[in-house]
């Protein structure tokens, strides 16, 4: 057994210099354990309601957990903040070398709590548990991949030109921009708190190498493990299609003809090799390109290859590396350019912009990623802001204002709730019942809610160990509880459960604090539009069925109708003491 986690937070304040080791108080250790958890209850404590996520009061936090650096697969580390494209919690996730450096090279602290803004662009250097800003220099203005290069003795996380221009979803970039903290735009909060770069040098110890290597073999002989190991994320572009559920050419179908020259088959005909080869767990395929190596994941063949009817994968290659040089999210990127693609068919827009036209998407997200032009900059607050400006609603559909992955939830209902219920907006990495639903033809709504619920609070409790996505499935059994009791922190399953639900529930406080409620966990209405073509032709959500359902997640959750916490909930989880008085509680659940 090993001992000893880090329990203390890191604090650099780049408005004043200060640099400050604070003590993690011990029941919030217990409470919520780290990574997602920990940070969230940092979050909701350290923001005021209304805070500006792009001003120098909201906090970014880049955090691990008790098992950082010691399960099988990449290290992870989640990024967490108030999101400038949603306005709601925000939490991110990467993995590789950086994730690894950052867990050593915090010493005995979980997490970096960076609050304030720098007079000018900024650099934290993290080592043996310290931290120091260091200028930027010339590092600001480069791409994300040159500036991860420009460190070649330390890991770097850290902004492109995205970043740089608080793009609303730009990403946080590592491993030469092979790995991105994706979603919501906490790229766009180290642009405005002008930092450009997190420097980490630090390996954590080799611990538990026995441990590592059963759940290793675990993996290998689990469903996940052994499509992971044959095709990597690219697994997700053909098995949503072969269901009807591929977002194509801007949400209008739900297959995409050309699946097999984007897909797995075409990556394995182009790819030299995979990452971390020589691991235990093969990673995603590499792609020589003429700017260096690319790494294409499921998001991007399904965001910027269906999505945009672009059925070349040397072409769907170039506009991700351009996505990852800039430091944009791909999903949303992809979105944006669909958006695009259709207003200027609707006439919302006056350009021209067609489905398959590669160089036209490389050259619009350009745009964006440095608000060069008007439809650019509008664009670079997200599809919603577009909308504000434009026009063109339901072309294109956003949930809590982040545009969703290229699942459709029109063929798979359980999808809709978990599209609707998302913590950080639209999201399929909090519950995916599509890769369970589509197979089940008796599903009922309590079963929808129910494997929602589950994967919600599970999914809640591995992000704050931080267990990477996938081979966190291998966790679901106990939820960790063997893990924590090897690094000297026990736990039973039950309370483990508990923490999830928890932490699941702080961050709907943190988001009713913001404003949010029932009217934010909806669809847009393009999805009562029927799908065209496949085995999802003519499939449609239906608002009466849909509200039926949100109800019933109401009522499991015990929220109020507008979709509050109650306050026999938050005795039951111990989460009294942590509500203010900005937070509205509700006195009954839903139906009392």
């Amino acid at each position: 057994m090993t001992t000893g986690t880090p329990e203390r937070m890191l604090r650099v304040n780049l408005s004043t210099g200060a640099i400050k080791s604070e003590q993690v108080p011990a029941h919030w250790q217990r409470r919520f354990i780290g990574g997602k958890g920990l940070g969230a209850r940092y979050l909701y404590k350290e923001l005021d309601a209304g805070t500006d996520p792009l001003g120098p009061n909201n906090v970014l936090l880049f955090m691990t957990g008790p098992l950082s650096g010691l399960l099988p697969d990449d290290p992870r580390y989640a990024a967490i903040t108030k999101s400038p494209l949603t306005g709601a919690f925000l939490d991110s996730y990467s993995g590789g070398t950086f994730a690894g450096n950052l867990a050593g090279a915090l010493g005995d602290h979980l997490g970096l709590l960076v609050s304030g803004h720098a007079d000018e662009p900024a650099i934290i250097e993290l080592e043996d548990g310290n931290a120091t800003i260091t200028p930027a220099g010339d590092v600001w203005g480069m791409d994300a991949v040159e500036a991860c290069h420009a460190f070649p003795d330390a890991a770097v996380a850290c902004i492109g030109s995205a970043g740089e221009h608080r793009i609303g979803f730009a990403t946080i970039a590592s491993d030469g921009a092979e790995h991105h903290a994706g979603r919501g735009g906490a790229g766009a909060v180290m642009g405005a708190k002008r930092l450009k770069a997190i420097v980490a040098k630090g390996d954590r110890p080799d611990d538990l190498p026995e441990l590592r290597a059963e759940y290793v073999d675990r993996y290998r002989e689990d469903d996940v493990g052994k499509w992971q190991r044959v095709s990597g994320t690219l697994e997700t572009v053909d098995f949503a299609n072969e269901v009807g559920v591929l977002s194509t050419r801007g949400w209008q179908q739900g297959q995409f003809e050309k699946t097999d020259d984007i897909g797995i088959e075409a990556a394995h005909e182009a790819a030299t090799e995979r990452e971390h080869k020589n691991g235990s767990i093969p990673g995603g395929f590499r792609i020589e390109t003429d700017e260096g190596t690319y790494v294409p994941r499921g998001a991007t063949a399904m965001s910027l290859g269906a999505e945009l009817g672009i059925d070349e994968f040397d072409m769907i290659v170039a506009v991700g590396e351009t996505c990852d040089r800039l430091g944009v999210d791909v999903i949303s990127a992809g979105n944006a350019v669909a958006w695009a693609i259709r207003a200027s068919q609707n006439d919302v827009i006056d350009r021209e912009f067609g489905f398959g036209d590669a160089e036209a998407a490389r050259t619009l997200i350009e745009e964006i990623a440095t608000r060069a032009t008007p439809l650019g900059d509008a664009l670079a607050d997200g599809v919603a802001a577009a909308i504000a400006t434009f026009g063109g609603e339901n072309l294109v559909p956003t949930v809590k204002a982040m545009e969703l992955p290229a699942y459709d939830p029109r063929g798979a209902k359980g999808m809709a709730l978990a599209y609707a219920t998302s913590d950080r907006g639209g999201c399929h990495r909090r519950a995916r019942p599509v890769e369970t639903e589509v197979f089940g033809e008796d599903w009922t709504d309590e079963d929808r809610v129910r494997i929602v619920v589950t994967e919600q609070n599970i999914r809640s409790v591995l992000w704050s160990l931080i267990a990477d996505d996938f081979i966190g499935e291998v966790l679901w059994d106990d939820l960790g509880a063997e893990w924590l009791a090897a690094v000297g922190r026990e736990y039973d399953p039950g309370e483990l459960w508990l923490v999830g639900e928890r932490v699941w529930t702080l961050i709907r406080l943190f988001n009713v604090r913001e404003g949010f409620s029932k009217e934010d966990d909806s669809l847009p209405e393009v999805f009562t539009e029927p799908l065209s073509g496949g085995p999802t032709d003519g499939h449609s959500i239906d608002p009466a069925a849909f509200e039926s359902l949100r109800e019933r997640y109401y009522a499991v959750r015990d929220w109020s109708d507008a979709g509050y916490p109650t306050r026999t909930l938050l005795d039951r989880l111990d989460l009294t003491d942590a509500v203010d008085d900005q937070t509205p509680i509700a006195e009954h659940s839903i139906g009392q």
